[in-house]
């Protein structure tokens, strides 16, 4: 068994100006329409968690990465955060990488920043 992590953390004004800038362009990119559908219902918020989220692909791109042959073989859509019924987020892969058998994932964000930390068990 190997365990990897991955971490990361963003200022949610960064996130933010992107939506705000560069709009539906810059969501459908990074975001599938379950995490967008969420995020806007979020409201007022809805910048914390989409950075939330944003933090969380990324730590979970750092922890598989050496699973990877290129770390161009996963997008940003393949992967998917969404929230179970307890509001544990859960992650979804789009794209099978082999000998990943599980990853947990960790989400946190204040007023000006968003972190994750993710774990990934695999062989």
């Amino acid at each position: 068994m190997k365990i990897t992590c991955g971490t990361d953390i963003i200022e949610i004004d960064r996130i933010k100006e992107n939506v705000e800038m560069i709009g539906e362009s810059f969501l459908n990119r990074v975001f599938t329409i379950k995490e967008i559908e969420y995020c806007e219902s979020k409201k007022i918020q809805k910048y914390q968690h989409y950075a939330a989220r944003f933090a969380g692909k990324e730590a979970i791109f750092k922890a598989i990465s050496t699973y990877l042959k290129n770390k161009y073989e996963i997008e940003w859509k393949d992967i998917e955060i969404i929230d179970t019924k307890e509001g544990k987020p859960e992650v979804r892969l789009y794209k099978r990488v082999d000998k990943i058998e599980q990853i947990d994932i960790s989400l946190s964000h204040c007023k000006a920043y968003a972190t994750a930390y993710a774990i990934v068990i695999g062989n």
